[in-house]
């Protein structure tokens, strides 16, 4: 009758409960800030890099080092945090906001190695990326079926950041604003600066951090979900007990009634033989079945979690790799501005929202499997027509194929990159949620400084290898998807 019950019941029940709003909001917004931060300078960090005495490939490296400085932090930062997320943040913050004004500074102090410190700074508040997926898929305050649903809402943020960074870098390098301090290149850095300077603002007044937990259970983000499982069984237990006295006593009843009806010669020892109650089951230690649950997982599940970490890496591998190499792109086959490559990339962004809101309230319905199918094959038909390109050459290539190809791989690529962390989250322990996390956290950043590295050389390599690279990479992670298909089935929500 689970189907009857009234809302109220069953968020109580868990599968359906969430944080507190303003929470989950700020949260929200750190990501879309986050993402943001990386890619405003993806249309003009090119030509910042070369004005300073750097290439195209040091361009690439300027986007994508953040992620390897973040994967260094993420380790001691976990360890600090206690399973909370507040400290996190207002490291966040405060990294973000030195970061830009660095990066900022590069201009007027002609130093081209100050805009590679400021993006390591930066480095350090990505590290947020663990925590807001983290605390989407918490089961101390999300439930089961709702983990999907804030994974595409991640997802929106993420589409939202590489689509307006991109878009406002052009515009401000367009602009120009013909200052030592205040110009094209250096207006990014200023502006997220103020932007983050305001946020922290509001994150001090408006955060509520998660309850923390006590010294026995601290940095164990399954305590509260420990207690529950203990509560449920010790009730299952009681009723079992129950049960098993009423048994007793009719037994018992049965057999007193029995005593003034002699039963024929040799019936009462197979009377007793038969109505005897067995030996109950000694009850097993919910603590040592919950530390076997833990320790135990299963190849099945192994296989999944590196299936899931594959294609972490392979989606931020690609979409890096198209962000940092459209700008470069454009300028050496149609001569276009950082201004033209950002509306070109905040274009694609734009016109994939439609179908990011839709999968947040189609995730209710459809399970996580599917949605990676559709949004790798998407991806796929999205590099299949910039193979077309390449192979046509350099005079066959236009802005509305260009544009066409970038749609479906932004597409596809960040709808796969939704389930990811959700799938893994309903099939494992909830004591494994910290550390699959990591596992895909990890996976992202090397998708995302490899991908950044590999766009911002990869019209040098010649763009058919470029492009290569990422059709091999998704062809492997399609042979996992499909052998481990009937093991990826989870609950939707």
């Amino acid at each position: 009758m689970r189907g009857v019950l009234p809302r109220e019941e069953l968020d109580d029940d868990g599968e359906l409960k969430l944080p507190k709003m303003q929470s989950l909001v700020i949260m929200i917004s750190t990501n879309m800030l986050l993402q943001t931060t990386f890619f405003i300078i993806v249309s003009s960090g090119s030509k910042y890099a070369e004005h300073l005495g750097g290439s195209a490939t040091f361009s690439g490296l300027v986007i994508g080092i953040p992620t390897v400085i973040s994967g260094m932090t993420l380790v001691p930062l976990v360890r600090r945090d206690g399973g909370s997320y507040k400290f996190a943040l207002h490291l966040c913050c405060v990294t973000a906001l030195v970061g830009s004004i660095l990066y900022a500074l590069a201009y007027r102090a002609h130093f081209l190695y100050l805009i590679l410190l400021g993006r390591l700074v930066m480095g350090m508040s990505f590290a947020q990326f663990l925590y807001v997926k983290r605390y989407c898929s918490d089961p101390r305050i999300v439930g089961m079926r709702r983990r999907t649903t804030l994974a595409g809402w991640l997802v929106v943020g993420q589409s939202t950041g590489f689509t307006v960074g991109p878009f406002i870098g052009g515009l401000l390098f367009k602009v120009g604003f013909r200052s030592a301090v205040f110009n094209g290149y250096t207006s990014p850095g200023w502006v997220m600066a103020a932007v983050w300077l305001a946020f922290w603002a509001v994150v001090a007044i408006l955060f509520e951090d998660v309850p923390r937990h006590d010294s026995k259970g601290k940095g164990k983000p399954s305590a509260l979900s420990r207690v529950e499982d203990r509560l449920g069984t010790a009730a299952r237990k009681s009723t079992s007990t129950t049960q098993a006295s009423s048994s007793r006593r009719t037994v018992a009843d049965m057999t007193t009634t029995a005593t003034f009806l002699p039963p024929p010669n040799g019936a009462m020892e197979d009377e007793q033989a038969t109505t005897a109650p067995a030996e109950p089951e000694p009850a097993q230690d919910d603590d040592t079945a919950n530390d076997e649950d833990v320790q135990r997982i299963s190849a099945r599940q192994w296989a999944v979690t590196a299936t899931m970490c594959w294609f972490a890496m392979t989606c931020f591998f690609v979409l890096g790799a198209w962000e940092a190499n459209i700008p470069i792109f454009c300028a050496r086959t149609f001569g276009g501005s950082p201004f033209v490559a950002g509306n070109l990339i905040a274009l694609g962004g734009v016109c994939t929202f439609p179908f990011m809101f839709a999968n947040v309230v189609l995730a209710r319905r459809v399970q996580d499997r599917y949605i990676l199918a559709a949004g790798c094959a998407l991806g796929l038909l999205g590099l299949l027509v910039g193979i077309g390109i390449a192979g046509a050459g350099g005079s066959h290539a236009t802005l509305g194929k260009l544009f066409a190809s970038w749609f479906f791989v932004a597409l596809g690529f960040n709808l796969a990159s939704t389930v990811t962390l959700s799938l893994l989250s309903k099939q494992m322990p909830h004591a494994w949620n910290g550390k699959i996390s990591l596992f895909i956290q990890y996976s992202n950043y090397l998708g995302r400084v490899s991908g950044a590295v590999w766009g911002g050389a990869g019209v040098d390599v010649g763009m058919t290898r470029y492009l290569g690279l990422q059709l091999a990479l998704l062809g492997i992670g399609g042979l996992m998807f499909m052998t481990l298909w009937k093991e990826m089935k989870a609950k939707t929500g």
